[in-house]
């Protein structure tokens, strides 16, 4: 096993506006409970969530700098009550700036790509939206094909913008080799992109949820979540009056939304990099954007504990198991006893994350478009 120390060539100490004395914490707030790098590295070995922070933000032409939005989260998240003592959880502290804005996305891969050895799930507090690339080339260097899911109110491919954070889709999506499987778009808003955008986006397979559909009814964004490994979370997404630091909207997912989306992601046993974007502390308004975040990360682990309740599916008597047929199509369909969470079978046997709705359409003997969409990629 790696020494994790080696680490500490990317990353300094967290350094909030009040420095950390653990006495100021309740006993049972998070403040009190977590490891952090202060002055000493802490362990990293055997934790469930990692956290570090990234504050780059030169892929974007904001004028503000982006360095103290990590720790003005923290500042608030620490302050939140541990509920959930079986999630283990350590604060590596911030990625040092780069010279570039490449070096930085390097650091971050590196970081990433060490701490993924180990199983853990990582949470980013970002920084620009675009750091979802370094993100992505963890996977890449590691070559894992995955599926990868973004929540925000814009499609980034905007290939007319000198702003990385503006466009980095576009690499993400079509460098070659490529190593994504599938791409979930949750949440964009329909005036803010371009009916091509999303003529392309449906060519290549991928799929895209307006914001308005995903409100309708958000837990049929769990089983996208679930197949996922890349959680990537920009606050654009969250309606400006949630997340006053949001400037782009007055419309989007409400404070409690956002945290649904964050609590399926802790859900996942799949979903291994977590970022969460876009946060300016010099726009925010009584930090309210920060104390949404935080809240979003508490979810995040209440997911994670939850997901611990899970049963592996070769644990045939931990499911009812449910056979049926569609346009002349044999299936079989699991429920779980535990979490009641769905999963369908593809012609290959393989099972893929659903919902009632799908297992509802399918004895309707309608095929479910989760199930086409699954093998038009195949």
């Amino acid at each position: 096993m790696s020494d994790f120390h080696s680490l500490q060539d990317f990353l300094e100490p967290v350094q909030m506006q009040r420095k950390l004395i653990r006495k100021e914490y309740a006993d049972g707030q998070i403040g009190k409970h977590i490891e952090i790098y202060e002055e000493e590295f802490p362990d990293l070995y055997e934790k469930d969530i990692i956290i570090i922070g990234c504050g780059e933000v030169r892929g974007t032409d904001n004028a503000h700098s982006g360095k103290a939005a990590p720790d003005a989260i923290r500042e608030q998240f620490y302050q939140l009550f541990y509920w959930h003592k079986d999630v283990r959880i350590a604060d590596a502290g911030n990625i040092k700036s780069g010279a570039s804005l490449q070096d930085t996305y390097a650091a971050l891969k590196t970081v990433l790509k060490e701490l993924s050895d180990h199983a853990v799930t990582i949470v980013i507090l970002g920084g620009s939206h675009d750091l979802t690339l370094a993100q992505y080339n963890m996977y890449v260097d590691k070559r894992n094909v995955i599926e990868a899911v973004c929540i925000d109110a814009l499609i980034d491919l905007n290939i007319d913008s000198c702003n990385r954070s503006d466009n980095f889709l576009m690499e993400m999506l079509t460098s070659e080799p490529n190593y994504i499987r599938h791409y979930n778009h949750i949440g964009f808003q329909s005036y803010y992109v371009h009916p091509h955008m999303l003529e392309t986006m449906d060519k290549l397979r991928f799929d895209c949820f307006r914001a308005g559909n995903v409100k309708e009814n958000i837990d049929e964004m769990e089983p996208v979540i679930r197949n996922s490994s890349l959680f990537s979370f920009d606050i654009s997404a969250i309606a400006n009056s949630f997340a006053p630091a949001n400037d782009l909207s007055p419309n989007g997912f409400t404070g409690e939304e956002a945290c649904a989306l964050l609590r399926f992601a802790g859900l996942s046993p799949n979903v291994n990099t977590v970022g969460i974007y876009g946060y300016i502390p010099e726009k925010d308004i009584n930090h309210l954007t920060a104390k949404q975040i935080s809240h979003m990360l508490w979810y995040l682990i209440d997911g994670k504990s939850r997901g611990r309740r899970e049963s592996s599916l070769d644990e045939k008597d931990s499911f009812v198991e449910y056979h049926t047929a569609f346009a002349e199509v044999q299936t079989t369909f699991l429920q779980s006893r535990k979490t009641n969470r769905w999963w369908m079978q593809l012609p290959d046997k393989k099972y893929i994350a659903c919902s009632y709705k799908d297992y509802l359409l399918a004895s309707s003997n309608e095929i479910p478009e989760r199930w086409l969409r699954a093998q038009e990629r195949v």
